[in-house]
């Protein structure tokens, strides 16, 4: 197919070569007719027999420049260094060259602000990665401190104090996990995990979270095993559970529920995370895991980063697991991870 394509290429290169040399046999041909009539079909073939042969070595020498034509500039386009540039100055006519110079010069000036941006880039994640794990040390001293001195501030102090220290260790989970899901070697852990008891876990680490926004919860279904990365899996319900608590309605009695069942078809493990919190307009619902997405809910409230659910499609994908958002008739939300099935004997007791 190339090899066609570059012929067609040549041709059309070289059409002004093309058309003289057609005038001319026609001209031959029409003296040949004139001066010898009866050897006229012999001439003819002679003729185009002569044309096409001469044709032949231009369009042979046109395609092997075309196809060195084509390394070389991909080499320059990939590479634009004075090496490649002069290697292409000596490819291209000579009229062509002042613009291969230039062109490289500004390659090379493009190349030069992309490398150093991507320095101050790396420079800047490795800043935040490092203060996210400084603000650790804190966090982990406050915890301390309310432990060992509950009994010295009020029950309302404390509960407060949990809820702050909660709310910022999400916070720096989320930016750990975002410099995590970028990694190129990810050290995933993938072993039986109980479903159920994995969502208890969840919620027993997001508690005073939950407590402080008067949340009831509520377990359904049978207990499952699934094989994924458990603190991928943590975070990707302590995220859930995080959203479900920012857009908790304030006059209802916000309530969340976990409901575990499997496919009676596929024998995927489904769950399904509901709240009556605030509803996800239908218009928003297909770009919520977008980047930086926060729709007319998030900018009603001034709450949402748009990061939240974008981590959990991007974790999610990691571990091989569904992720489906709907709004709920009856207001609220339910989110669906849907784990795949996996065969029996790789199961042990957890």
């Amino acid at each position: 197919m190339n090899k066609w394509k570059n012929l067609l290429i040549a041709i059309s290169s070289n059409r002004i070569w093309f058309i003289t040399f057609m005038c001319l046999d026609l001209f031959f041909i029409f003296l040949a007719w004139l001066a010898y009539p009866e050897y006229f079909t012999s001439y003819v073939a002679l003729i185009i027999f002569v044309s096409l042969a001469a044709l032949t070595i231009p369009i042979t020498i046109s395609i092997k420049k075309s196809n060195k034509a084509d390394v070389v500039f991909h080499s320059f386009l990939l590479e634009p260094d004075d090496t490649n540039e002069y290697l292409l100055c000596e490819i291209v006519p000579a009229l062509l060259r002042p613009y291969v110079r230039e062109l490289g010069q500004h390659l090379r000036t493009q190349q030069e602000y992309v490398n150093e941006q991507k320095i101050k880039i790396s420079d800047y994640e490795q800043y935040i990665e490092n203060w996210a794990h400084e603000i650790k040390k804190p966090l982990s001293l406050m915890t301390l401190l309310l432990d060992n001195r509950k009994n010295e501030m009020s029950p309302l102090v404390h509960t407060r104090m949990l809820y702050v220290r909660d709310h910022a260790r999400q916070d720096v989970e989320q930016i750990l996990y975002f410099s995590r899901l970028g990694a190129v070697h990810k050290d995933y852990y993938f072993e039986p995990l109980s479903i159920l008891r994995t969502c208890r876990e969840a919620v027993e680490d997001n508690v005073t979270l939950l407590e402080e926004a008067g949340f009831s919860i509520e377990f359904l279904g049978n207990e499952y095993q699934i094989i994924s990365d458990k603190k991928g899996l943590m975070f990707i319900l302590g995220q859930i559970i995080s959203n479900s608590v920012k857009y908790a309605e304030k006059k209802s009695s916000p309530f969340l529920q976990f409901s575990i069942n499997e496919a009676s078809q596929s024998e995927e493990i489904i769950l399904s995370i509901n709240d009556n919190g605030m509803s996800i307009p239908i218009s928003d619902l297909p770009f919520v895991f977008d980047k930086g997405f926060t729709g007319d809910t998030g900018s009603y409230l001034s709450r949402s980063t748009g990061m939240g659910l974008y981590l959990v499609q991007k974790m999610a994908n990691d571990l091989t697991i569904k992720v489906e958002i709907q709004t709920n008739s009856y207001g609220g939300t339910t989110v669906t991870l849907t784990f795949p099935k996996v065969e029996r004997p790789f199961f042990r007791e957890v």
